[in-house]
């Protein structure tokens, strides 16, 4: 049984398997005395470490500048097939590399240098990882839930992205619009900013306004006074008030009535509200989080959402981005619900085979994260096993993943290139289709206007298509 905590938390103890002596130091001093690193710099001092000061997790760095990568990757293989959580620290030239051994069992990757958050998020999760596969009798108890709910998972510079603009705002109370397509993890920002932020400890409250009826949801964010209207049998506290020094959470705001947006216009101006039937003002002490997958400039053009209220709300906005735009993070978001499954299951399942992963790499996910968490869920189900493959994924996943065309318009090169050169040419037809109105192709073709010019910026040819600066007398036609 462990015995080394810090405050009633567990330590978590590192191998660290690198070249670089100073990495140790750094890492230590940046993660806090929550966590522990041993050095190991080659494979016979991280066997000694492993068998003298046994980790929890190791941290296998696969920097391509480094002498002896190749050898550290071999032995982090090894590891792995051993049963060792490994965390892979790696640059860009060895992101294909990580994302192998992903799927090959290691618990996940980061992009050196990780960030400190990104970083003790990681070995948290890979820590409870760790703690599965013990023995009843030497497992502990999983951190407190608080400590592990921040779940974004993904490396992608997207991610990234939204990883820094989390960390921006935590610790500011000013009101955060989340916007992005459904199924992309919005609320999951939610949470990651409450996390993170001084509320930590205090409630986080969600709701979903597009799921509570017109005439009651009033009474669900302000409360109610017994008498206030028929029905009521005695008070009742709302949201705002459940929320206390905690986070609300608006889901779906775009889905309010024009006479709620009111209502809620007045309590951010104000900073106070009252239950129905009451004229007792109540301090707003919540920090209040929004989030939609609408297009809330466009609703506000229409007259369906206040324009006031936009800009109440829309102080510190972040985009989520769709699966397609980050969809090198696929690995390591399936094989995380494949362990979460696995464990709720009681499934010995410890990867995904390579015929699997190309069929979620190649399919469009129009549901995003949550599609591929609940594809991953009926994987474990149906797997029969240690390895998840294609045949237990679902039908039209595999009928999907890949484009149909005919024979006499295939490209020449590589998979990889045919893939991506004919999507390209359904990008380049949608934009012409459509006058070169970028923002309608890419709905036409289901897909964010983001990831459109994404598409038209890897083409090799100089065209429109390939430039971000247009010839001036097209300038107009193609924004």
């Amino acid at each position: 049984m462990r015995n080394f905590q810090v405050r009633g938390i567990p330590v978590i103890r590192v191998g660290l398997f690198s070249q670089d002596t100073a990495l140790q130091l750094l890492l230590s001093s940046a993660t806090g005395k929550e966590f522990q690193f041993f050095l190991g710099r080659d494979e016979d001092e991280i066997r000694e470490l492993l068998e003298e000061r046994p980790c929890d997790v190791v941290i296998l760095d696969l920097n391509s500048h480094q002498d002896g990568v190749h050898a550290r990757l071999e032995c982090g293989m090894r590891l792995v097939a051993e049963g060792i959580t490994v965390v892979v620290l790696v640059d860009d030239n060895m992101r294909a590399t990580a994302s192998d051994m992903v799927r090959q069992g290691a618990y996940g990757y980061l992009r050196r240098p990780p960030s400190v958050r990104e970083l003790r998020v990681m070995l948290r999760r890979a820590y409870e990882s760790s703690l599965i596969k013990q023995t009843p009798e030497e497992a502990e108890p999983v951190m407190a839930a608080e400590d592990v709910r921040d779940t974004m998972v993904g490396a992608s510079d997207a991610m990234r992205q939204v990883h820094h603009l989390v960390d921006c705002v935590a610790n500011i109370d000013a009101s955060v619009l989340v916007v992005g397509e459904s199924g992309t993890g919005k609320e999951l920002v939610a949470r990651a900013i409450h996390t993170r932020g001084s509320r930590a400890r205090k409630p986080f409250v969600a709701v979903c306004c597009g799921a509570i009826p017109e005439t009651l949801i009033e009474a669900e964010l302000f409360g109610h006074e017994k008498g206030a209207f028929t029905g009521t049998v005695g008070a009742r506290e709302g949201l705002f008030e459940q929320a206390g020094d905690g986070t609300l959470f608006l889901d779906e705001i775009g889905e309010l009535s024009l006479y709620t947006q009111v209502k809620l216009l007045r309590v951010l101006q104000q900073r106070e509200f009252s239950r129905l039937g009451s004229n007792k003002l109540i301090p707003l002490r919540a920090r209040l989080v929004f989030a939609t997958h609408r297009d809330l400039t466009g609703l506000v053009a229409e007259g369906k959402f206040r324009q006031d209220l936009y800009y109440r709300i829309n102080v510190m906005k972040i985009e989520t981005p769709s699966l397609e735009e980050h969809a090198e993070d696929i690995p390591q978001i399936a094989a995380h619900f494949m362990r979460r499954y696995a464990q709720n299951f009681g499934k010995q399942i410890t990867g995904i085979d390579n015929s699997a992963m190309a069929v979620l790499q190649n399919y469009c996910w129009p549901g995003n994260v949550r599609e591929l968490e609940n594809v991953m869920q009926q994987a474990v189900i149906m797997a029969d096993s240690r390895q998840i493959r294609a045949e237990n994924l679902p039908a039209h996943l595999r009928e999907d993943a890949s484009p149909i065309v005919s024979v006499e318009s295939l490209p020449t090169g590589s998979f990889e290139r045919q893939l991506r050169d004919y999507k390209i040419r359904l990008a380049e037809n949608a934009i012409r289709e459509n006058n070169g109105n970028k923002t309608l192709a890419a709905r036409s073709l289901s897909i964010s206007r983001a990831y459109l010019h994404r598409l038209i910026r890897s083409t090799d040819s100089g065209t429109f298509l390939g430039s971000d600066t247009p010839e001036p007398v097209a300038a107009s036609r193609y924004n």
